[in-house]
């Protein structure tokens, strides 16, 4: 199991206090914590929006595409509760635990 460097950013700018991100931080670096963008992503993350938006679909924030493309090349699973990865499981294939 890992973390993306961008989801931890997420997760942690979410919280309150500095208490609560001690805690968090801490529980997530228990896990491996990996860049999630190299120098190809971005090239598919684009081409994935594209065609998402060609069937009909649009992932709003450029940052789930980036996560959601992540996992799709990377052949990882990701968890979320997030409605905007739903066109890349249904349309690209992207798994999900």
């Amino acid at each position: 199991m890992l973390v993306g460097d961008l989801i931890l950013c997420e997760v942690l700018q979410g919280l309150c206090t500095d208490s609560e991100r001690r805690l968090v931080e801490d529980a997530l670096r228990e896990f491996e914590v990996v860049s999630l963008i190299d120098a190809e992503l971005p090239v598919k993350a684009a081409g994935n929006h594209r065609f998402l938006r060609s069937q009909g679909s649009t992932v709003r924030p450029t940052i789930d595409l980036i996560i959601g493309t992540f996992g799709i090349e990377r052949g990882h699973a990701l968890l979320h509760g997030d409605r905007d990865f739903t066109p890349m499981e249904h349309v690209l294939g992207l798994q999900t635990v």
